[in-house]
């Protein structure tokens, strides 16, 4: 197991001689050629990394890449380093795809690259490599995004630098994370867009809504439209668009109770009084902390 200090040491080292290999390894990929192995190993000595982001993997893209393989074999090597939990055997950095594609098409040893990375730049390679090649669901991503800040420590200013993303992305992309497991399940199925969650976000009820969205194939804007509109839905029975109704016009009385409150308070006040009742809401808005303690006082006074 790496040191506290090596455990800390992790992005620091430098991305470009960090993703030195994952980058030989996506040219050389796509130029069709190969880069040496260090050995070839057998399948069964190979582990997947516990921690990968990637939790899900396309069965006939897979399957694809099996019969290349089948047929070619592993063209370029896998990115490994020795297994912290089993001696002898090698733990996956980068390339898990074609492990399970090489195990599809029943090959006994598989070419590897050999590394002694430590768990923090493990993540960041298996994080990265991913990434690059758009293979993470929006979930992952922002899982792996995750992981790296609050297990490792690292702030977003940080990985945006690194990973050449911005910082809103990455801020966006971890606040998916806030939605009840059933939004997420969603859009790791693909049936709801990350544009479409992150409307949901700030939703009272964001599964009922997420069910309403898929159930009529909601644009994200009509999305953000239902969330700022409730559950009560945005179209009626024929599928049409609903106008929200516009809150009903305050007298002048109000109106001019309003003002007077506002101008000896020096803040805004809103009274909201129910039609044909005798009760209602009165709201205050302060613009400071100063204006706030003097609603204090005067109101405990």
């Amino acid at each position: 197991m790496a040191s506290k200090k090596t455990q800390q040491r992790g992005l620091g080292r430098g991305l470009s001689a960090l993703m030195a290999d994952v980058g030989d390894d996506a040219r050389a990929s796509a130029a069709g050629g190969s880069k040496r192995p260090d050995l070839m190993v057998p399948v069964e000595k190979v582990q997947p990394n516990p921690d990968q982001p990637r939790r899900s993997f396309d069965q006939e893209l897979l399957q694809d890449l099996a019969n290349s393989i089948a047929e070619k074999g592993v063209i370029q090597p896998l990115i490994v380093r020795p297994n912290p939990r089993r001696e002898g055997e090698y733990e996956i950095v980068a390339g898990e795809r074609r492990w399970r594609a090489a195990q599809m098409a029943k090959l006994h040893e598989i070419p590897v690259l050999v590394r002694d990375f430590n768990d923090t730049e493990v993540l960041e390679v298996a994080i990265i490599e991913n990434i690059q090649r758009a293979d993470l669901n929006p979930v992952e991503e922002a899982t792996g995004y995750n992981q790296l800040m609050h297990k490792f420590g690292h702030t977003q200013e940080k990985l945006a630098e690194v990973l050449g993303k911005s910082r809103s992305h990455i801020a966006n992309s971890v606040r998916l994370l806030n939605l009840p497991e059933e939004v997420l399940a969603y859009v790791r199925e693909g049936k709801l867009s990350s544009g479409h969650a992150r409307a949901l976000i700030t939703a009272d009820d964001p599964a009922a809504l997420a069910r309403q969205v898929i159930q009529k194939n909601l644009s994200v804007r009509e999305t953000e439209k239902l969330v700022k509109t409730g559950i009560g839905n945005i179209f009626n029975e024929g599928g049409a668009t609903v106008k929200p109704r516009k809150a009903p016009e305050k007298d002048a009385d109000t109106k001019a109770l309003e003002g007077d409150l506002s101008a000896n308070l020096g803040m805004k006040v809103a009274i909201n009084h129910t039609a044909g009742q005798e009760n209602g809401q009165i709201t205050i808005s302060y613009d400071s902390l100063d204006q706030l303690d003097r609603l204090c006082g005067l109101l405990s006074s």
